[in-house]
């Protein structure tokens, strides 16, 4: 069964098509209200729908009580499932305390780009859909992520769409993502989400808005991670191997 607000006929399979999700742009902005305004630049009453007033009006949605997974997907709309891979993210680049969510985050995300990768609509079964984020998750989230919203806002836009539109290249970026999701889940030291956590975002974000450039970006992400992992592995083995041979005299 599809999750999102609206569901494919019962096992159908559809190949992913990045065109059906429309960008930011092309969809009537949610200004935020006054009281909220101020943690956005620019009038707030823009015809054009930023990033940034998307996830203020989630704030303002579910700003004082716990928030299921499915609600934040229909108040989404056709943007749900890479506006929520996205944003799922930021907290791995943020020093926010992500008690118990971390592998909760991790999880959703690797689903999702699962589904994308075999060329399935994006789905999530109820369980992960019933699990709550605790109250102010998304005020936290914004206050350290606003400057990287208003980046994103300011870079992102359609070009090199031969990366984008191509089933086959959207399911081999959906794999990129998947194997960087898999990568939060591990349980890694602190520090470590980030190298992933970018990667996914620089995906979901060149998707998202149809950019070649942010997806190619992903790519160079991903080659890094390749990298800081395989350092990480050759010198935490040997750190380890330091640390046993003091206490072995």
């Amino acid at each position: 069964m599809a999750t999102n607000a609206a569901p494919e006929p019962s096992g159908e399979r559809i190949p992913f098509k990045v065109t059906c999700v429309p960008p930011l742009a092309a969809v009537p902005c949610l200004a935020p209200s006054p009281a909220a305004a101020h943690l956005v630049e620019g009038d707030g009453l823009a015809p054009t729908c930023k990033l940034s007033h998307v996830l203020l009006h989630i704030i303002e949605s579910f700003h004082e009580r716990p928030v299921r997974l499915r609600e934040v997907i229909v108040l989404l709309q056709g943007r749900a499932y890479l506006l929520l891979m996205l944003l799922l993210s930021l907290p791995f680049l943020l020093p926010i305390p992500l008690p118990g969510l971390s592998f909760l985050l991790g999880t959703v995300i690797a689903v999702i780009a699962l589904r994308l990768t075999l060329g399935q609509n994006p789905w999530l079964p109820n369980r992960l859909l019933d699990r709550e984020l605790p109250p102010k998750f998304f005020p936290s989230l914004l206050t350290g992520a606003s400057r990287v919203l208003r980046l994103l806002e300011v870079m992102l836009k359609p070009r090199q769409l031969w990366l984008t539109d191509s089933p086959l290249l959207v399911q081999l970026h959906a794999f990129i993502i998947f194997v960087a999701a898999f990568v939060l889940l591990l349980p890694l030291p602190p520090g470590t989400n980030f190298p992933p956590a970018l990667c996914i975002i620089l995906m979901a974000g060149g998707l998202l808005e149809r950019d070649g450039r942010f997806i190619l970006a992903g790519y160079f992400a991903f080659a890094f991670n390749v990298v800081f992992f395989a350092l990480f592995a050759i010198y935490g083995q040997r750190l380890v191997q330091w640390v046993v041979s003091l206490f072995n005299g």
